[in-house]
């Protein structure tokens, strides 16, 4: 599997947004797009509501992967 390089479009700044990773760039934020993906939105939809483009959303996703891959989220219990 061929992953895309993320660090391309997505970055962090201190001085910006609280140091929270966002669209190189913008002030979007990488959890405000991944919230709207998981609400149902469409891609091209947050492309237009954002001004990002298809590609941006790609790096978003594929930063979330490589993330999730390193990152311990806690979860509780189920039930």
């Amino acid at each position: 599997m061929t992953s895309m390089n993320w660090r391309e479009r997505v970055s962090a700044n201190s001085e910006v947004c609280h140091g929270k990773p966002r669209i190189a760039g913008t002030r979007v934020l990488v959890s405000v797009v991944l919230a709207e993906l998981a609400a149902g939105e469409s891609w091209d939809s947050v492309c237009q509501g954002y001004g990002i483009c298809r590609e941006d959303i790609a790096a978003v996703l594929a930063y979330a992967s490589d993330m999730s891959r390193w990152e311990l989220a806690r979860l509780g219990e189920a039930g």
